[in-house]
């Protein structure tokens, strides 16, 4: 991704960077969930805008995981630029994906499945591996992109790079997959009840 070899303190220190990141990310999300971060900032939102969000939330996922998909095929070819492309697409993707979500949840609510049991034990366990997924793979991920916004292709090949990266688009993948199938059970082929923006980490927040 990186154009230049130039140093600086991003490139010297990719751990502590990471490290930093990671740390503003799960802030950001567990003080949705806590009510640390202020009401007051998200908008009011209609049952009508949570269902928008919802939809557009599956919508950003899907095209975040064809990305990586690509991003993977692509460097599989050694076509680097395109890698580059794809996998800074899906990271802006997974972004926007982050402020729909917290958006909705902050000032919106989260849905609950209703339906039978064995389709609601395969739910939950869907929306189990995808938010341990997500939480877990968050550093890896980071660490990945820092590595291949500060280093050329050639100086890639001195890093963790390539294996860090597997595993980072692995684990994205199949989280936000398991993602889409959730919503799809919760909104398309069950039922669901609303509840109203609470401070509660609950399941149904994908939702």
């Amino acid at each position: 991704m990186a154009t230049a070899s130039a140093s600086g303190p991003v490139k010297e220190h990719p751990v502590a960077v990471t490290a930093v990141l990671s740390v503003v990310g799960y802030t950001l999300v567990v003080g949705t969930f806590v009510g640390v971060v202020p009401e007051s900032i998200f908008p009011d939102l209609s049952l009508g805008q949570v269902n928008l969000l919802s939809d557009a939330i599956a919508v950003v996922n899907t095209a975040a995981t064809l990305s990586l998909l690509a991003g993977w095929r692509w460097i599989r070819r050694d076509e680097v630029t395109k890698h580059a492309t794809a996998m800074s697409t899906a990271f802006g993707l997974i972004l926007l994906f982050l402020v729909l979500y917290l958006t909705k949840i902050g000032g919106g609510g989260t849905k609950e499945f209703v339906g039978p049991e064995l389709p609601y034990v395969a739910y939950l366990a869907m929306l189990a591996v995808h938010i341990v997924l997500s939480i877990v793979a968050v550093p890896v991920v980071l660490y990945a992109l820092v590595l291949g916004v500060t280093h050329t292709p050639s100086e890639l090949r001195g890093t963790n790079h390539a294996r860090v990266g597997r595993i980072a688009a692995g684990a994205w993948i199949l989280s936000l997959s398991l993602g889409v199938l959730a919503y799809l059970l919760l909104n398309h082929v069950y039922s669901w009840t609303f509840v109203e923006a609470t401070v509660a980490f609950a399941p149904a927040a994908v939702g």
